[in-house]
């Protein structure tokens, strides 16, 4: 790979308020277009021209059950219709792929997309990433392949520099063991940084009805990659924020998720309804992974009165990524996770 020349880290793009009341939203047209696949509407991924289920499968989900579950869960979600598969390496330490790969055997691998990850930022540990997950998933391919967990400048820095695992991600797409280019980021500063430095086919960020309009999150990404023509791939859809002090907790997780029928229709009806979103992926349990596969299946744009009214709910939640965000934007050091029961926190170092 040519030597890159790096770009200033890109700063303030956190402001105090929201960062306009509404972002770009799909309308009656768009979902008009959209066309369905054994009941669950599909949209084009981006640029890439594939066409894709609206709400993914969370590998993250299989951690919590056993095999059998894990496999009767794939099953059911590619016969409701769910053809975007996610996982990653980080997700109980490979159990994730394991459980992922055994459990989609027997279902026609041309009928869905799997996508994968790595934490890996040079480029010998991010190939020995890939082959060990593409062992563990069974197949010979990754249709979306992604860097994992861009928190900082230093994570772009690493991944995207000469000898960084950028070049495995472009030498393996010349092998044809990876089709499309992405990442994942909680912070607004490495994703906005990521994307002016590489095009991306994919850009997976949490575009979540709380932090959207407490204080703006992921608004800007859903600009620049609207203009870039990049698919996002949201998550969080379905947080409810941080746990309040006094509650008790329904699930031993970092995040309080929306569990009723009703607030999970709307929150994650809001999140497909924002331009380019492509597809939302559910917290990590199968129970609410199912919910959200119905919730897809009667997709329809969100209405004012609806959105206004989860405005005024998101006023009364507690935004989960805001710290984060400020902890890169003043280049705190990562000696301790800020969430230490989140699977997504990164390895110890600088947030700078």
């Amino acid at each position: 790979m040519k030597r890159r020349t790096f770009l200033q880290a890109v700063s303030g793009v956190v402001g105090t308020g929201a960062l306009g009341a509404r972002s770009v939203a799909r309308g009656e047209q768009a979902a008009a277009r959209e066309v369905k696949v054994d009941g669950m509407p599909r949209r084009v991924l981006g640029r890439t021209g594939e066409r894709v289920s609206i709400v993914g499968f969370p590998g993250l989900s299989l951690v919590h059950y056993d095999q059998d579950r894990c496999t009767a869960g794939l099953h059911h979600a590619f016969a409701r219709g769910v053809n975007y598969f996610d996982v990653a390496p980080a997700y109980g330490n490979g159990d994730a792929e394991t459980k992922m790969g055994i459990g989609l055997e027997g279902l026609d691998r041309s009928r869905y997309l799997l996508a994968c990850k790595t934490k890996m930022r040079d480029k010998r540990g991010a190939r020995e990433e890939l082959e060990r997950s593409l062992g563990r998933l069974k197949t010979d391919h990754f249709d979306v392949y992604q860097h994992h967990c861009l928190q900082s400048a230093e994570d772009v820095k690493q991944a995207l520099a000469p000898g960084g695992a950028m070049e495995t991600f472009l030498e393996a797409k010349k092998e044809g063991k990876v089709r499309f280019l992405g990442f994942s980021a909680h912070t607004m500063k490495a994703g906005l940084m990521a994307m002016r430095h590489f095009r991306f086919d994919t850009v997976m960020f949490p575009i979540n009805f709380i932090e959207f309009f407490q204080w703006g999150f992921g608004k800007p990404l859903l600009d620049l990659a609207r203009e870039q023509g990049a698919a996002v791939l949201a998550i969080k859809p379905m947080c409810r924020g941080a746990w309040p002090k006094d509650m008790e907790r329904t699930r031993r997780w970092w995040y309080r998720p929306v569990e009723d029928d009703r607030e999970i229709d709307m929150v994650l009806r809001f999140t497909l309804s924002q331009e380019p979103v492509a597809v939302g992926l559910p917290p990590g349990w199968i129970d609410l992974a199912e919910k959200a596969f119905e919730a897809g299946r009667s997709y329809r744009p969100i209405t004012e009165a609806e959105t206004d009214e989860l405005e005024k709910l998101a006023h009364a939640c507690l935004s989960i990524f805001r710290k984060q965000e400020e902890a890169v934007a003043c280049g705190a050091p990562r000696h301790e996770p800020i969430y230490p029961d989140s699977p997504h926190e990164c390895c110890p170092g600088s947030y700078v």
